[in-house]
């Protein structure tokens, strides 16, 4: 079987793995990537085992690393069909006017510029083979700004608005470009976001149910599976006791 290439970027947790273990099974090789190599090793021996697995150790706001990890892909593997940014990250929950200033610049490095450079190496291969497709991993926040989250609300509509902006440069090489927003997902995210503290983390998933990442590996699983004619361009989903980015009705019967 001629199997096509998935490469997906924070690999080793949440969503992104659930994206590397759905789309194994679902037919596709990986490239997984991330910065902890013990969980890419690890994750090999959960995927399906019909599928090829290898993994590069990056971070993806370094731009000479990025570079560097893909150009050592063998040419058999730089033949990437699908490439699904989903490596991002919040930090802090600040009013803007006591933002910590680090904070600021790990989630515009990594969400907005991290997704621009793994992308710069991985689009003129798609280019060139004129097909492929691009998934961005955004949020709810990139569609509304909700108290406190101002500069990571800036991060994603930042890859809302580079989503738009692909699919615009890309469609006439063949290349479809989805963007995925998700609203509450039980991940390490909200642990990121609170340094740590894993009382206010868990705290953020009691009283519902929350996404979980296997929820939107298989919207990501669908949009890429979809035929020639079909692209799906912009999709949001909730939780279903979550109204907007800000209002999720908890303990309800």
């Amino acid at each position: 079987m001629n199997r096509k290439i998935a490469f997906i970027t924070g690999a080793t947790s949440g969503i992104g793995k659930a994206c590397v273990l759905s789309l194994a099974k679902s037919g596709f090789d990986i490239i997984a990537t991330g910065r902890r190599e013990e969980r890419l090793i690890k994750l090999k021996q959960e995927i399906d085992p019909s599928a090829r697995y290898t993994y590069l150790v990056f971070d993806v706001r370094n731009k000479n690393d990025v570079d560097t990890a893909i150009d050592k892909l063998s040419s058999d593997w730089k033949k990437i069909d699908v490439l699904v940014n989903n490596a991002g990250n919040a930090h802090g929950l600040d009013p803007i006017q006591s933002g910590n200033t680090d904070d600021w610049d790990a989630m515009m490095d990594i969400n907005v510029k991290g997704l621009l450079y793994v992308s710069k190496k991985i689009m003129p291969i798609m280019i060139e083979r004129k097909q492929g497709h691009i998934v961005n991993i955004g949020s709810i926040a990139a569609k509304e700004v909700y108290p406190n989250g101002n500069v990571y609300c800036a991060s994603k509509h930042a890859v809302d608005a580079l989503t738009k902006g692909m699919r615009l440069d890309l469609t006439k090489y063949g290349i479809k470009v989805t963007g995925i927003h998700p609203g509450l997902v039980e991940t390490e995210f909200s642990l990121v976001r609170f340094k740590g503290d894993e009382d206010r983390a868990k705290s953020v998933y009691e009283g519902f149910e929350p996404l979980k990442p296997e929820d939107i590996a298989d919207i990501v699983n669908f949009s890429i599976t979809r035929p020639s004619h079909v692209a799906m361009t912009d999709i949001t989903v909730l939780a279903g006791s979550q109204a907007n980015s800000n209002t999720v009705y908890k303990n309800i019967e």
